[in-house]
């Protein structure tokens, strides 16, 4: 006994000089980080034993598995699904940690509906923070506080009788794309048709978002959609390499500087037509006064753009018309407030529904039956003639074609992957699942669950069927997402994809060149081909 109280001693006066070296600073610094790291981690206990218990790949301390997704855009995607795969089949879930933060990667229906359909968890998960600087906090990035009201005012903008009139936008742009799909008759080697789908889309989202015709389609040399692609890798690059998340470091790279050049060019545009517009509004209510007072109306300053009933075309109420309107109703919406939805609904309305398209003509361009099926199907509702635009009512008649959409979005949803963070413990099974985890959804296995989809890789359209979707789980499909927070655009999508489909089918034969088997995917923001999607055209008799 004596002689370990003699060890204690001598260790203790080591100690003690040891710790007299140090300034009575140093040691008050060191006692705080000490302090904190262990309260840190006091807090994380509960939450790094209740995630470890949910199977999934081993992990390093601190690092957690980001050295394992640390690889090139064209393979993290599959590194994902591979998690999925090799762990916690059974239950639909597995789990993996990002640095500190954990991860929940879910391709369960029984598993999503209790987040999704939670009203609770709203909150997007920290990688949207990164779609910040480019879309403020508009209603795909913003919180319940802001989300709430924002979804309320914006609403009544997908009224059907407002999608009545974009119709006829979506048929004059999809009317430009198969003229401009002329060029590519006699072409047996193929071409991609991404960039010609990409631009008409770009062309419908500006005249429906913001009231202008940009021509993209006939420019296709378009300094907005470069802008569009290249920040969306660069912010899929922050998600997925957390020593480029803080900004201290972000800030001094390449990529950065990029950003801010992308930045400049697609605030700037938005801005401007933004300014334009309210001018534009401005001067109208003026003109309308002078009428009523009757002062002889002076000539119009607008151009073709803005006053379209000069060139036949009958004037439409654009996106932006109607924040400008409900910011002029006693709905405190600033400049700034504007600009973030009407990014977001560019952003949103012109990539995904490209991409969606552009699959939907490769799955249709390898089955000749299920596209003769559609044609048809446009003939039997359009009386045969394949000259005039089919009206809002003929397009909702076209449920074959619609079934085609489904699936195409079955197989190649636009978004493959909804992340949520939880801020409330969420038990699935005899899991639990605890507040501050980020809940993964990865729609494009959701989707392929063999369970609901019998033979889940083929293109079926026959899956849509009013007979085959009885009994089919709520949240077993979900291109547009799900329960409160779901895609407010959804029906302005499938008509226009609708749209943009039927008028090519009508007068092209599609042949698909690429084989969906050799195509590398991106799972970035939008879920896209590595080398683009080659078909081939041929006119229709």
């Amino acid at each position: 006994m004596y002689e370990s109280y003699i060890k204690s001693s001598v260790l203790l006066s080591k100690a003690i000089k040891i710790i007299s070296y140090f300034s009575p600073i140093t040691l008050i610094l060191a006692s705080m980080v000490f302090g904190a790291i262990y309260v840190y981690n006091k807090r994380r206990a509960r939450l790094v034993k209740l995630i470890e218990k949910i199977p999934g790949p081993a992990s390093m301390p601190f690092l957690g598995n980001s050295l394992h997704i640390n690889v090139d855009h064209d393979e993290i995607f599959n590194r994902i699904i591979s998690i999925r795969k090799l762990y916690g089949r059974q239950q639909g879930f597995s789990r993996a940690w990002n640095g500190p933060m954990p991860y929940v990667i879910i391709s369960k229906a029984s598993a999503v509906e209790p987040i999704l359909g939670s009203p609770k968890h709203i909150e997007k998960s920290n990688d949207y923070e990164f779609l910040k600087p480019w879309l403020g906090t508009g209603l795909l990035t913003s919180q319940g506080p802001k989300w709430h009201p924002r979804r309320k005012i914006l609403t009544p903008a997908f009224h059907f009788k407002i999608l009545d009139d974009f119709v006829d936008i979506f048929q004059e742009q999809s009317a430009v794309l198969v003229k401009r799909l002329e060029r590519e008759l006699g072409n047996e080697t193929g071409f991609n048709c991404f960039p010609y789908v990409t631009l008409c889309a770009l062309d419908i989202v500006c005249e429906t978002a913001m009231g202008r015709l940009v021509n993209a389609q006939l420019n296709s040399d378009s300094d907005y959609v470069k802008a569009v692609y290249q920040i969306g890798g660069i912010v899929q690059n922050r998600q997925q390499k957390i020593w480029l998340q803080p900004d201290v470091i972000f800030k001094r790279t390449e990529d950065y500087r990029n950003h801010q050049r992308c930045l400049s060019i697609l605030h700037e545009f938005s801005n401007r037509v933004i300014r334009e517009r309210k001018e534009e509004i401005r001067r109208q209510k003026n003109a309308n006064h002078n009428s009523k007072e009757g002062i002889p109306e002076q000539t119009s300053t607008l151009d073709s753009n803005n006053n379209p009933e000069e060139f036949g075309r009958k004037k439409r109420l654009a996106f932006l018309d109607l924040l400008i309107e409900a910011s002029q109703d006693g709905t405190v919406l600033s400049n700034e407030d504007i600009r973030e939805e009407v990014d977001t609904f560019m952003f949103e309305g012109h990539d995904t529904t490209s991409a969606a398209i552009s699959w939907i003509l490769l799955l249709l361009g390898a089955e000749p039956t299920i596209q003769d099926r559609i044609v048809e199907e446009i003939d039997h509702i359009m009386g045969g003639d394949r000259e005039r635009f089919p009206t809002m009512n003929e397009l909702n008649e076209m449920k074959y074609l619609e079934c085609c959409i489904k699936e195409g979005l079955r197989l190649y949803p636009s978004v493959p992957l909804i992340a949520r963070k939880l801020i409330e413990d969420v038990q699935i099974d005899n899991y639990t699942i605890p507040a501050g985890t980020t809940a993964m959804i990865v729609v494009y296995q959701l989707h392929r669950n063999p369970e609901v989809f019998p033979n889940p890789d083929k293109f079926n359209p026959d899956n849509f069927l009013p007979e085959n979707c009885r009994g089919r789980h709520p949240y077993a499909y979900i291109p547009f997402s799900a329960g409160p927070r779901n895609c407010i655009g959804q029906k302005f999508a499938v008509l226009e994809e609708k749209s943009i489909i039927s008028a090519v089918l009508r007068k092209y034969r599609i042949e698909a060149i690429d084989r969906r088997e050799d195509l590398t995917l991106l799972g970035e923001l939008i879920l896209r081909p590595k080398d683009g999607l080659r078909i081939r055209v041929r006119r229709r008799d």
